[in-house]
């Protein structure tokens, strides 16, 4: 196994002191959900995308907004709807006139930011839905056949509400696929009710300051690419991954009666990249197979198709990932 050497060491020092000088900024706004910010930290540290899921009125639009003022990065908001067209989100080419000549200039659309919130992504249409692929994963914009350059960093943190099926289109199992983490954003407790109303009912709301810039995010990322990997371990994680598809000779039951198809190799990527982000915060600078085993539910668990029996039977992909990692115990 390799070691650090003390050079690497105060850089995983100050990689957890950042991180939590971060998540202690949110959480002067957000109450509880402690799981969730580190969550999303973890993924846009990592420089993935997040799909929460929640039911309305349960801070997720709050978190985005708090986490673009904690890490100083430009944030925009386009609230999905069935007549968003793909240039509302883009832009689009518009005529100008300079002064008796006319030309084409391009205007950037909302996604030319650093944090985009797409507020109940699955309300717009498929074809608008679309419209962010290109975004998520090559960072940059193509219109009328020229390609626009993103600012990095750039995430996209879209949310979706689970139990509104009217007017609704699922996203397809491609875009699923382009989101590092899937995230299910919980009901608070009583303790947690209490504080929501005690910060949120007075004259004065808590003030969230900048405590880390785009560049210390995009440098906490570079540092998790040095982050070792035992071969043992990295095997531990393939086998996870190939055993979420039921042709795997691995596959638990429940996968192979269950499941229509598993999931894509960048899912092992993203529990890779997450993996080694959880040893750096648990203070170790390899991976184990207790990191791989912890991040496996929110990088596997939207890029598991369940088949038609899988669905009537009423299983949840958390069950099927819990299963394929009950397969390989450490």
């Amino acid at each position: 196994m390799s070691t650090a050497t003390p050079h690497t060491e105060q850089q995983a020092s100050e990689f957890i002191d950042r991180f939590n000088r971060i998540r202690d900024e949110i959480g002067k706004f957000i109450v509880g959900q402690e799981q969730i910010v580190e969550d999303v930290l973890v993924a846009i540290i990592c420089g993935g995308h997040v799909l929460l899921e929640g039911v309305p009125g349960l801070g997720k639009t709050a978190l985005v907004n708090t986490i673009s003022h904690a890490l100083d990065l430009k944030f925009k908001r386009i609230q999905f709807t069935p007549d968003l067209l793909p240039a509302d989100i883009v832009g689009t080419q518009i005529l100008i006139d300079r002064g008796g000549t006319r030309e084409l200039e391009f205007q950037p659309g909302p996604v030319f930011c650093n944090i985009l919130l797409a507020d109940e992504i699955n309300r717009a249409t498929p074809k608008t839905q679309s419209a962010l692929l290109e975004t998520m994963q090559e960072k940059s914009v193509t219109v009328a056949g020229q390609t626009h350059q993103l600012e990095l960093p750039f995430f996209t943190l879209a949310t979706q509400n689970p139990i509104e099926q009217d007017g609704t289109f699922p996203l397809p199992e491609a875009q699923l696929d382009r989101f590092f983490f899937k995230l299910f954003v919980e009901l608070p407790n009583h303790d947690e009710f209490s504080e929501i109303l005690n910060r949120t009912g007075g004259n004065t709301a808590p003030e969230v300051n900048a405590v880390a810039s785009g560049a210390d995010i995009m440098a906490m990322g570079s540092l998790l690419r040095d982050v070792p990997i035992d071969t043992k371990v990295q095997d531990q994680l393939v086998r996870i991954v190939r055993a979420t598809h039921p042709g795997d000779e691995n596959a638990p039951e429940a996968v192979k009666r269950f499941v229509r198809y598993g999931s894509s190799p960048r899912g092992a990527q993203a529990l890779l990249s997450a993996s080694k982000a959880r040893a750096l915060l648990e203070g170790r600078y390899h991976v184990a197979n207790d990191d791989i085993n912890r991040m496996a539910l929110p990088a596997l668990r939207h890029r598991i198709m369940l088949s038609f029996e899988g669905e009537a039977a009423g299983m949840s992909t958390d069950e099927i990932v819990n299963s394929v990692i009950k397969q390989f115990p450490v």
